[in-house]
Formats: C-alpha cells, sequence, structure tokens
C-alpha cells in the first residue's frame, strides 16, 4: 500500500513537470526563442540528471511519451499550497550559473533583451514581482522589526465627536476647502438635547464630585483612546491662577507691611509674581475660549454639572486677585467701575446656585454639599476686600452679608454631612484646605470694611487657623494618590491663611505672630512653586495631566436595561458572561441568589 503512493506521487510530480515543460515552450516558441530557453530546472527534471529522482516511474512511462492522465493533471491544476513565503531558486540543482541563458519575458507588450547575463542587459521599466507575502503574526512583527515598510492607514475623524463641536465640523471643512483639499464626506450630526438633565449626573456618574463613570453606563465618545485637548480641558484649570496669583498679593503684604520689614523684601518680588499670573492666566483663558468656541457643548455639559459649576467662579476671583495684587509701580489706584465689572458675573452665578441650593429638587444644598462648594462663597469676600480697599461702602458690605449668610449654612452642612452622602476619596483629599479659604479671607474683609482688625475679624481669622492646624496634623490623610490638579486647592487656602497672620501681625506684632507669618508664607510659597514645577512635567513631559473628561461625555438617556440571562448557562460565551457582569454593580447581591426556584429546576448542569 505505501509503495503504491509513493509511486502515485512520483507520478503525479513528473507530469506536472511535464505539464510546466510544455507550457513554458508553447510560450518560448510564440516569442521567437529556442527550446534552449527552457530553465535548467525542468531540463534537469525532463532528462533524468537527478539521480534516484523518479527512476521508477520515469521507467514505466517511456512509451507514453508525454501524455499526461487526465485525472493527475486535475490533481496538478487543483492542489491547494498552504500559506508560504516565496524564495528564488537557483538555475540549476547544482546552484552554478548558467551560460548564455536568454531572458524569457511573459508578457506581450515587454521587450526581448537577448544578451547574456555577463552583458548586464539594460533593465525594461515593468518590473516582475514575488508573490505577496501573506499577512499574520510574523508579518506584523517583521514590520515592527523594519523589515518591511509600515502601511499606513487612512484615519478618519469620529464622528463621535460632532455633537460636541460647536458648528458640527463645517469650519474645519471650511478651512481645509480654502487650502486646496478636497470637500469629504458630510459627516453624520448626532442629534443633541437642549440640556442634560440634572438627574442623567446622578445617575450615571458616582463619587463626591460625580466623575466616574458607573458600570451600566455608557460614554457618547470613544472610551478606548485619548480625545482631542479642548475636549479633555476642564475648567477646573483655573484653580492654578488662583494659586499663582494669591502669591502676588502675599508677597506685595510683605513688603509693604510695617511688620515684616525685618525680611527686606523687595517689591520687585511682587512685580514678577504679578507678571507671571498675567501670563499664566492669559494662557489658561485663552485655552478655555478656544474650547468655548469649538466645543461649546462640552462647556454647557460643565456649566450644568451639580459640582463642576463651581469652578466658573474661579476665572473671576483670580481676576480679583490680580487687582489686588497690582504693583504699585504698575498703578497706584484702579477705577471703581472695574469692581463693578469683576462683580456682575459673580452676582450672576450666585443668583443660579444660591437659588438652586434652597429650592429644593436634584441640585438642593444637602445633595450637592461639597468643599468645592467654597468657591461659590469665597468671591462674596475676595469682591468686598477689593471693594473696601478701593473706597467703596455699600457694594462690599452687601456681598460680605451674602456671603457669611450662605457660608454659615455651607459650613454646617458640610460638618454634618448626611448618611446618603459618600466620603471623599484619596485624591479629592487636598479640597479640604478649602475650609480655610473663606474664613481667612473674610477676616480681612471685614477689617478693610471696618477700619481695623476688629473682634470680628479676629475671630474669622482664629476660625481659619484652627481648621489649618486641624488639617496639617493629619499628614496621613494628604499622601499616597497620585497628581492631579486637585492638589492645587492647596495652595489659594494656605496662601490666604499667611497673608491673613500678616495682616494680624500688623495689629498684634510679637516674636510669635511674626515667626508665624514668616513659617506660613515659606510653607504656601514652597508649595505652590512646586506644584507649578509638578503640573509642567506633568503637562509636558509625561502629558498625564488632561485625563478624558468622563463627567461630559455621558448620554442624555438612561441605558436600555439589561435581562438577568445569566442563569441561562447554556450556550452561554466567556464575551456574554463578561458583557453581564458589567452591568453588576457591587450593591446588588449574587445573581444566583437571585435566581428564581423555577428557573433553577429548569437550568442544565455544569458539564
Amino acid at each position: 500500500m505505501l509503495k503504491v503512493q509513493q509511486q502515485k506521487k512520483k507520478k503525479i510530480v513528473r507530469n506536472f513537470a511535464l505539464f510546466c515543460n510544455r507550457k513554458i515552450m508553447e510560450v518560448a516558441q510564440n516569442l521567437g526563442t529556442k527550446k534552449e530557453g527552457i530553465p535548467s530546472l525542468i531540463r534537469s527534471i525532463d532528462a533524468n540528471e537527478v539521480v534516484g529522482f523518479d527512476d521508477d516511474l520515469m521507467k514505466q512511462n517511456d512509451s507514453g511519451g508525454d501524455k499526461i492522465e487526465p485525472e493527475l493533471l486535475n490533481d496538478c491544476l487543483n492542489h491547494r499550497r498552504t500559506p508560504s513565503i516565496s524564495i528564488s531558486m537557483p538555475p540549476s540543482p547544482a546552484g552554478a550559473p548558467l551560460q548564455n541563458t536568454r531572458r524569457v519575458a511573459f508578457r506581450d507588450d515587454v521587450e526581448l533583451v537577448g544578451k547574456n547575463l555577463n552583458d548586464q542587459p539594460t533593465v525594461s521599466a515593468t518590473k516582475f514581482h514575488s508573490q505577496p507575502i501573506p499577512t499574520g503574526v510574523g508579518f506584523e512583527e517583521a514590520v515592527a522589526a523594519g523589515k518591511f515598510p509600515k502601511i499606513e492607514k487612512v484615519k478618519k475623524d469620529d464622528e463621535r465627536y460632532n455633537s460636541f463641536k460647536t458648528w458640527s465640523g463645517k469650519l474645519e471643512r471650511q478651512i481645509s476647502t480654502l487650502r486646496g483639499k478636497p470637500p469629504g464626506e458630510q459627516p453624520v450630526i448626532t442629534p443633541r438635547s437642549e440640556n442634560l438633565p440634572v438627574h442623567r449626573y446622578f445617575d450615571a456618574l458616582e463619587g463626591p464630585e460625580l466623575e466616574t463613570l458607573r458600570p451600566s453606563e455608557e460614554l457618547v465618545l470613544p472610551d478606548d483612546k485619548k480625545w482631542p485637548f479642548l475636549l479633555r480641558y476642564p475648567v477646573s484649570s483655573f484653580g492654578i491662577c488662583l494659586g499663582v496669583s494669591s502669591q502676588a498679593i502675599m508677597w506685595k503684604n510683605l513688603a509693604s507691611t510695617a511688620a515684616t520689614h525685618f525680611l527686606h523684601v523687595s517689591p520687585k518680588v511682587n512685580l514678577i509674581l504679578w507678571c507671571i499670573s498675567i501670563g499664566l492666566f492669559a494662557v489658561v483663558a485663552a485655552a478655555y475660549i478656544l474650547k468655548l468656541i469649538f466645543y461649546f457643548e462640552a462647556v454647557r455639559r460643565e456649566y450644568y454639572h451639580p459640582i463642576r459649576v463651581n469652578f466658573f467662579f474661579a476665572p473671576w476671583v483670580a481676576l480679583l486677585f490680580l487687582a489686588i495684587g497690582l504693583p504699585p509701580t504698575v498703578a497706584t489706584s484702579i477705577p471703581p467701575f472695574l469692581w463693578y465689572v469683576l462683580m456682575t458675573p459673580i452676582f450672576i452665578l450666585e443668583v443660579k446656585i444660591y437659588g438652586q441650593w434652597k429650592s429644593g429638587g436634584q441640585r438642593r444644598l444637602s445633595k450637592v454639599a461639597n468643599p468645592v462648594n467654597h468657591l461659590s462663597i469665597v468671591g462674596n469676600f475676595v469682591g468686598a476686600l477689593l471693594g473696601a480697599s478701593m473706597g467703596l461702602k455699600e457694594g462690599p458690605i452687601f456681598f460680605f452679608a451674602v456671603g457669611i449668610a450662605h457660608y454659615t449654612v455651607l459650613f454646617v452642612t458640610l460638618y454634618q454631612r448626611l448618611p446618603t452622602n459618600e466620603t471623599l476619596p484619596k485624591e479629592l483629599h487636598p479640597v479640604f484646605f478649602l475650609f480655610i479659604a473663606v474664613p481667612s479671607v473674610a477676616s480681612m474683609a471685614w477689617a478693610n470694611i471696618n477700619g481695623s482688625f476688629d473682634n470680628g475679624s479676629r475671630i474669622a481669622y482664629f476660625l481659619a487657623m484652627f481648621l489649618y492646624f486641624s488639617l496639617a496634623v493629619r499628614v496621613n490623610f494628604f499622601r499616597g494618590f497620585t497628581f492631579s490638579l486637585a492638589w492645587w486647592a492647596y495652595t489659594f487656602p494656605m496662601t490666604g491663611a499667611a497673608i491673613a497672620t500678616i495682616r494680624y501681625t500688623s495689629e498684634v506684632t510679637n516674636t510669635f505672630t511674626k515667626i508665624l507669618s514668616v513659617t506660613l508664607s515659606v510653607i504656601a510659597t514652597l508649595t505652590v512653586f512646586g506644584l507649578l514645577i509638578t503640573t509642567i512635567l506633568h503637562a509636558f513631559v509625561m502629558r498625564d495631566l488632561f485625563p478624558n473628561d468622563i463627567a461630559i461625555a455621558i448620554s442624555d438617556r438612561k441605558p436600555t436595561t439589561v435581562r438577568k440571562w445569566f442563569h441561562r448557562r447554556s450556550g452561554s460565551t466567556d464575551k456574554d458572561i463578561e458583557h453581564f457582569l458589567k452591568y453588576v454593580t457591587s450593591n446588588e447581591k449574587d445573581v444566583e441568589v437571585t435566581v428564581k426556584a423555577g428557573d433553577v429546576e429548569s437550568q442544565s448542569p455544569f458539564p
């Protein structure tokens, strides 16, 4: 049986060689060549020059000539090869070059070159290549190693971003047309809702800052790749401006206060920090204005976010800081109308937010209470501080009264958190320092309104100092988490406490208050510049400062309910099980416990 199979294989090889021989001879005759142009490998097989190759089969078929059996020919033609790599065969079995070998072309439109190989004929423009190597794991590894040129795929813009673009990509297409690029296909515009309902933020997000997506929710933007920079740029970036601009105020007080003249601080330090603050605010504001222009939907979602809306006070508070820290060499006074211009947007935001706090609903204070809410309070006292220093009376008192009333309510709410409120994760522990900001600024604001650092100012200052030291002693509470923009919550309150201490030292001058002023000022300065350097490194070197902003990418409708089909074990795949477990939260009971008795009986047993 084995001998018969071997003979059959040899017969297939011989007949295939004869078939190739005849075809090549026909092509050579059509092109005017001689029989000597046949490849040497075929001639050697045909002449039985290879020792031991197909001897028995050649002898058995000598009488048959070149006739090929039909069934064997079909086997040769219908033979399927496994994927392989093309290689170049030598011109003879021995690998030696043949002399006087003719070049054979297999296309009619190619001019024949009938010279010897040693003559080095001119290569025709038409080139013949081997069959392409089949793609696979090996091919990808070869491309990665640089053995093959990498094929760049044409990337198309993800149409899911269009719903966040202000003009849904029309501006980009117009710019491309002006640059001479042909217009592409019209993108599919995703319908957007007028306003994202507030209950969707609570349904789709979790955590005290409402920035973590629930397992049962899906994003409207791709979660497997990095979004455009402007979509990832949050309004909380203005916290950097608060920290640096408050430093300009602190060093201005150190240089101008009589109690700290022993430090010999030059006014140029205030000028340098103020200029840095101006440049930093211009960069941060310009980036967010671009986001407002190109991705207005993203800005609107931040504005309607129950927690994120507090950061919209930050740019106006930063401008108030720049006005307070204005160096004397630049200007000695500020026009009064500038105060009204800066306080108008703060007043509009307060009417909206404070009204929601007391009106109930999803945005009531007991539901959205968070240390970040101090940003919506501190603007009242900063405005009162600036207005009183400009000689205004009624306006600063008005904002001071509004601020003290709502700060009292917020302070009690945050201290007496409801059992339903979640505790802050470790990454957000720095925002606890915002507790210090409001009483520190309030003490200085009241001192400017009343004309002296009296008992009312000292009550607010002592409260700020107590909160400061109560947080400072808890060292383990503020370490062990990765860097983020939340770290800038340290800077502004710590600087505010240092400025209030300098002002208190001017009223109560002794060795202790002087040492306290210097100590708090050094700590605040080191913290601000340390965070500034760290922020630059994460923004431009590590490039992980602005991750995808999950809070703005939630869908405007609740996802469809997924049936609990997990008990149907037969036919379930790993992908189905993974999809089911995505919608199971940690608060739910084991799925096996919820299965009904009837379903348990109908379950097929485990294999």
